[in-house]
C-alpha cells in the first residue's frame, strides 16, 4: 500500500508540472555589450589614450551607473575588444557585470591597464563577428544584446560585411556605431561617401540601431558617454526585434 502511495504521489507531481505553464529564467543581466573600440594603425597614441580614456571615464561616469542601476535586473556585462587587420581581434578587458560604482570604476581601471594588442587596417566585418561570438560564448543571458563599434575609418578587408552585419541581426544583436573624426579630419567611406553614412548604411543594424559622431578629440569623451547611456537606458528589443517575431 505504502509503495502505491507513493506512486500515486510522485504521478500528480509529474502531471501537475506538465499542466503548469513554463517560466523563463530570469536574466543574469539586462544587456549585454561589447564595446568594440579601433585599434588599427590609424589610430596614432595620442589617439588611442584619448580613447581608452574616454571609455574609461564614460562607464565609471555616475550618470552611466545610474542608467545601469535603472533597468529591470540593475546590473549589464560589458567587454572591451580591439579590432585592426582580418587577424587582429582582441579581448581587452573580458566579460565583467557592473552593478554600481566600485564595478564600474574596476572596469575602467582594467581599461586603462591593459596594453596595446591590435594592429593593421581595418575589418569591421571581423570585428563584429568576434563580437557576436563573444556574446554567443558569455555563457550569460540578457533580453538585449549589443555591440559598440566606434572607428575614424571604413571598412577595408576581411569577411563581407553585409553578411556579417545580418548575422548577429540574426542572433538578436543591434550595431551601434560612433564615428571619430581625427586629427587629419574625418575620414571617408569606400565609395568616398561621408564615413558616418557609411556606418550608417553598411555597418549599423538592428532595432534602435543609431550612429553619433564625434567631430572633434575634445567631443570624443562626451560622445562616448551619450552613447552609452543611450545604449543602457533603451529598453527595446535588440536585433531584428519585432520585425522579426512577426
Amino acid at each position: 500500500m505504502r509503495f502505491v502511495l507513493v506512486w500515486l504521489t510522485l504521478f500528480g507531481l509529474c502531471v501537475t508540472a506538465a499542466l503548469s505553464p513554463a517560466r523563463a529564467a530570469p536574466a543574469d543581466v539586462d544587456l549585454l555589450l561589447v564595446l568594440a573600440a579601433d585599434g588599427s594603425g590609424s589610430i596614432d597614441e595620442d589617439e588611442f589614450k584619448l580613447q581608452r580614456e574616454g571609455y574609461a571615464q564614460a562607464i565609471s561616469d555616475p550618470r552611466v551607473v545610474q542608467a545601469i542601476q535603472s533597468g529591470y535586473s540593475g546590473a549589464i556585462a560589458v567587454l572591451l575588444m580591439e579590432w585592426g587587420a582580418p587577424s587582429s581581434q582582441h579581448t581587452i578587458v573580458d566579460w565583467t557585470v557592473i552593478r554600481d560604482q566600485p564595478s564600474a570604476e574596476g572596469f575602467a581601471a582594467a581599461i586603462l591597464a591593459a596594453p596595446r594588442q591590435a594592429y593593421g587596417y581595418n575589418s569591421i566585418s571581423n570585428a563584429i563577428d568576434y563580437s557576436a561570438r563573444m556574446i554567443r560564448e558569455s555563457g550569460i543571458t540578457a533580453p538585449r544584446k549589443v555591440i559598440d563599434v566606434s572607428g575614424d575609418g571604413p571598412q577595408m578587408n576581411g569577411m563581407p560585411l553585409a553578411a556579417i552585419r545580418a548575422a548577429a541581426l540574426d542572433e538578436d544583436i543591434t550595431i551601434n556605431a560612433l564615428a571619430i573624426n581625427n586629427k587629419d579630419g574625418m575620414l571617408r567611406g569606400p565609395m568616398g561617401q561621408p564615413l558616418d553614412a557609411h556606418y550608417r548604411n553598411e555597418v549599423i543594424g538592428g532595432f534602435g540601431a543609431f550612429v553619433i559622431v564625434a567631430d572633434s578629440r575634445a567631443h570624443m569623451r562626451e560622445a562616448l558617454l551619450q552613447k552609452l547611456i543611450r545604449e543602457i537606458a533603451d529598453s527595446g528589443p535588440t536585433g531584428r526585434g519585432l520585425a522579426r517575431r512577426e
